[in-house]
């Protein structure tokens, strides 16, 4: 499947946030990472920051919240992350004003897999060793965060929370999503509103997991066309047919789209147990 479907319309249907409704998403954001850190007893959050815009947006509005003396932020590089986006994850940290650690995090990746017995280290191991990156940086989040008695802010957005496209107990090991509510396409607009730079807005996602991963890559499909078909096949009432000629693209496209939602419903759910057993006289 290519790595982006044509679109009907240069906007996806029914995503493109008015101006009033950029502000709303602001202060109901700001808020909601005040509430949580003030009903936790918390002194403040603890964010990965990586560069790229999602975790940009959640730095940016958790300052706004909390203050500069409310966040801390972590840059995590693994071997795999390029210069530039440890860079402008530090460059976001400093424009910030917050304080920031950097903390090479694959010495403890070598570690974990020097240990483990019966390795294939071949090219089967890359998505394995791409999430233990990921579960690695949520360990260090929850160190620091339980040391300094604060809550690890997510940077999930509601476009990857529905197709699965995060690591369990890795980025969505947090104690809250601030931007879990926004579409991708959102993100972009709510981060312009608030003055992230242009660059940052406009980079190619990636969840650096290993060298050349991209998001759209991964996931099959491009954000734009992707967002548009969770607001109106899964979020919304339209049929796999209606929203593909809705959307001008085939209905593969959307069934596609569907087998990813489906396929990681367990991943928004809490790990289930068994029913209890009902009293026996």
């Amino acid at each position: 499947m290519a790595d982006t479907q044509p679109m009907a319309t240069d906007v996806p249907f029914g995503l493109s946030l008015s101006t009033d409704e950029l502000d709303a998403h602001r202060e109901r954001i700001t808020e909601f990472i005040d509430e949580r850190v003030e009903a936790a007893g918390a002194t403040g959050g603890v964010l990965g920051i990586s560069g790229g815009i999602d975790s940009t947006l959640t730095a940016y509005l958790a300052t706004e919240a909390l203050g500069t003396d409310g966040l801390h932020g972590l840059v995590l590089p693994s071997e795999v992350n390029s210069d530039e986006n440890m860079s402008d994850a530090e460059r976001v940290a400093e424009d910030l004003g917050i304080d920031y650690d950097v903390l090479a995090i694959e010495p403890i990746v070598e570690s974990f897999l020097d240990a483990f017995p019966d390795r294939e280290d071949d090219e089967s191991e890359r998505t394995a060793v791409g999430n233990l990156r990921v579960r690695v940086r949520a360990v260090c989040n929850y160190f620091l965060a339980n040391r300094a008695n604060r809550l690890v802010l997510g940077t999930g957005n509601r476009t990857e929370a529905l197709v699965g496209y995060f690591t369990k107990y890795g980025d969505g090991a947090v104690d809250c999503h601030p931007i879990g509510n926004l579409y991708k396409l959102q993100v972009r607009q709510l981060a312009r509103h608030v003055g992230v730079p242009d660059d940052l807005v406009d980079k190619t996602p990636t969840a650096g997991m290993w060298v050349g991963q991209t998001d759209e890559k991964e996931l099959g499909i491009g954000y734009d066309t992707l967002d548009a078909i969770l607001a109106l096949r899964i979020d919304g009432p339209l049929s796999r047919m209606a929203t593909a000629r809705e959307l001008g693209i085939d209905e593969e496209t959307v069934e596609h789209v569907e087998g990813l939602v489906a396929r990681s419903e367990h991943k928004r759910h809490t790990p289930p147990a068994p029913a209890p057993l009902t009293r026996f006289d």
